[in-house]
């Protein structure tokens, strides 16, 4: 399994996706070629302990259980590890678990070489059939499977101790190594004990990564280096993770140098934050979509005039401005992320490359689609039902539970009530797995190109499709895309899916997102920086930041 989290998290989240082959040119899925990528171990001198703050969630729950819908930080990247991670900021691919992999069977057989050297921290030696488990269970158990793996995957066999052969149903290559090479592996001889892998509490856990759980309290936990980690010595011998309640609190230990690596919303940060010590640096890199995502099982927001009404009254640069402090920039309705604009259809009309701030015609085309104003100034459908949503955020997120007040009072002006709810973070995640919310912000990540986005937002099996889209002409272009290494009609493809999500709005996208990136240098240096980009900087890319503490070098 992946991580299911793909939520902003007032952060920046989790990008665990594996995307191309090696050798790839630019944007393209080239499904042909095989890959065996540069080793990721270190052997470094270790220095002391750091704190890391992923997002500020109150108290934490004593679970690390990498099937479960919420679970401790450290859970993925630092005690359990996938086969690969591919970078989303380098392009660079990652050996974890697995050394190489190969395609072919006309891309439907998958080889994966395993490192004969990892083992689990319980001293059991790590090998394919754990591998072979891992996916078992998730075909056993079809809730774990949150990804539908196995609506791809027709076997998967070993082949002695160190390689694992994937067998797909079809040629996909970017499900593949997305989903398959992405996914966390758990330890048969302990895991083939638990007859319910997504229920269980799981406070002791032993996996293959670099870190293992050393304390654990609701205020605060640390993870200690693993010292026979596969790949070297981690440089850092402890990790801390203290609980904060707000971005407030979180801020105020950061500027006193408390929090040596963090993500959180800071307004004004180069006066209050870097300006107060030398040691203290961030980096935000434009690299989500923030999305308002809407129920589409609801009957009013399953009308498309409904959504595109809601989409012309909210005003992006009000939310880029004030929101997030001008850190974000308006989005554009195909949902193609900042860093991809030569993948937008150059053919897309003009109402579908930028969104106009227009209250005064979203009222208007409500009302021309038979909505009128009751005695409250709230819009009622000709069936009678109000124009009145509720919209989640997780509260102590200063910036999105700002975006959220902002939309709530566009929405409004032309007689849409919203009603804005705060939640804790667990609970917000868990409205989202089961679909029982109405309006949420929430990122859409992915990996090279926007097939990753749209496979993951709008496809019916994708894992952050919390909103139900389901849709023929994207779901066919989606299937031909993973098919094709052609990349003319890749090209095309994508634009067919542009324009669907342009005029129907699945989510109304509402602005390009900053990573949330703030580290200190007094303990440790060779943080990635927008100089050194050595690797993502996102907290939130969970083998990606396993790797980032990996690469520290400790300071004297």
């Amino acid at each position: 399994m992946k991580s299911a989290a793909k939520i902003r998290l007032s952060a920046g989240t989790a990008v665990v996706g594996l995307a191309l082959v090696a050798g790839m040119v630019s944007h393209r899925v080239d499904t042909t070629s095989s890959s065996t990528v540069g080793a990721a171990s270190t052997t470094a001198t270790q220095g002391k302990s750091i704190t890391i703050l992923p997002t500020p969630s109150g108290n934490y729950a004593d679970n690390f259980n990498p099937f479960a819908v919420t679970n401790d930080y450290g859970t993925f990247g630092f005690i359990y590890e996938s086969l690969f991670y591919y970078d989303t900021q380098t392009g660079k691919m990652w050996p974890i678990l697995g050394q190489s992999y190969k395609w072919s069977n006309g891309n439907k057989t998958l080889t994966v070489s395993l490192n004969p050297k990892a083992k689990w921290t319980d001293g059991q030696p790590f090998t394919a059939n754990d591998v072979a488990f891992t996916f078992d269970l998730l075909k056993k158990d079809p809730s774990a499977d949150t990804n539908g793996i196995w609506t791809q995957l027709s076997s998967v066999a070993t082949k002695g101790d160190n390689t694992v052969i994937f067998n797909f149903k079809n040629a996909n290559v970017p499900f593949g190594l997305e989903y398959v090479l992405g996914t966390y592996i758990v330890p048969q001889h302990i895991w083939s004990k638990i007859s319910n892998p997504t229920k269980v509490t799981i406070t002791n856990p032993v996996g293959t990564g670099p870190y293992v759980l050393n304390s654990f309290a609701p205020q605060d936990y640390t993870l200690k280096a693993n010292p026979n980690y596969y790949r070297g010595k981690p440089p850092v011998p402890e990790l801390n993770f203290p609980a904060f309640d707000s971005n407030a609190s979180a801020s105020l230990a950061m500027i006193q140098g408390e929090i040596d690596w963090a993500a959180v919303f800071m307004p004004n940060i180069q006066q209050v934050y870097a300006a107060k010590s030398p040691n203290n640096h961030y980096w935000f890199p434009l690299g989500v979509t923030l999305n308002l995502s809407v129920d589409l099982k609801n009957p009013l927001l399953n009308q498309a005039v409904v959504r595109r009404a809601m989409s012309m009254a909210i005003n992006r640069n009000d939310l880029a401005s004030k929101g997030e402090d001008g850190y974000d920039k308006p989005a554009e309705p195909d949902a193609v992320p900042y860093n991809m604009s030569s993948w937008q259809d150059p053919n897309l009309p003009a109402q579908d490359k930028s969104f106009s701030y227009n209250p005064a015609s979203a009222e208007a085309l409500l009302n021309k689609a038979g909505y009128k104003k009751n005695s409250s100034g709230i819009l009622v459908s000709p069936s009678g039902k109000p124009l009145s949503f509720t919209l989640i955020v997780v509260a102590g997120w200063s910036d999105e539970d700002t975006d959220a007040s902002l939309i709530a009072d566009d929405l409004k002006k032309i007689g849409i009530q919203v009603n804005v709810k705060e939640v804790t973070a667990t609970a917000y995640q868990n409205q989202l797995s089961a679909h029982q919310f109405q309006l949420a912000i929430n990122a859409a990540y992915g990996g090279p190109n926007p097939y990753y986005v749209y496979q993951e937002n709008y496809d019916p099996h994708g894992e952050a499709d919390w909103m139900q889209f389901n849709n023929p002409t994207v779901n066919q272009a989606l299937d031909q895309f993973a098919q094709t290494t052609d990349p003319t009609q890749q090209e095309q493809l994508v634009y067919k899916i542009e324009r669907v999500v342009a005029e129907q709005l699945p989510t109304i996208p509402l602005l390009y997102g900053a990573t949330w990136y703030e580290y200190n240098t007094s303990r440790y240096t060779n943080w990635p920086s927008a100089s050194n980009a050595y690797i993502s900087p996102s907290i939130w890319n969970y083998e990606g930041a396993a790797i980032v503490v990996m690469h520290l070098k400790p300071v004297n």
